[in-house]
């Protein structure tokens, strides 16, 4: 039995000659724990974070036009242990999304591509969240209150 898969594979020159198309690499061909593939999931994974995360200033901004008591009930939920996880949550993806964003201008501007460069500048990208993220929040928790 031949393999459905084959007919996809099938196509035509521009003259008419059939040619068989190429196959595209599945996910079972890369390293999914290789540092540059773990990098570039976060990366995508940070930037729907961080979208997600808007929702969450948009409530805060709607609320406070609202009025006292909707505004009140935004600031205990983020003043809540779990809202100040999140509020750490977005920190982190932004600062990880924001320092990985610059590696890609980077790349697209034509600098990095050495495998030695790439990890180091995975592994900066990395350590300035931490270093960032840490920073901000001891920023805010100075100057809150």
């Amino acid at each position: 039995m031949k393999d459905p898969r084959e007919a996809g594979m099938a196509a035509r020159r521009s003259d008419g000659t059939p040619i068989r198309r190429p196959l595209s690499p599945h996910l079972q061909v890369y390293d999914m724990m290789q540092f540059t593939s773990a990098l570039s999931i976060m990366h995508r994974i940070t930037g729907a974070a961080w979208s997600a995360g808007t929702l969450l200033l948009v409530w805060w901004l709607v609320a406070a036009a609202t009025g006292e008591a909707a505004f009140t009930t935004v600031q205990w939920f983020l003043s809540s242990f779990l809202g100040l996880l999140v509020l750490f949550g977005m920190t982190v993806a932004a600062w990880y999304h924001t320092l990985a964003g610059i590696r890609h201008l980077a790349w697209d501007a034509g600098f990095g591509f050495q495998i030695p460069t790439a990890y180091r500048s995975g592994r900066l990208v990395v350590i300035g969240t931490a270093v960032l993220t840490i920073l901000t929040w001891a920023l805010a928790l100075a100057f809150w209150g």
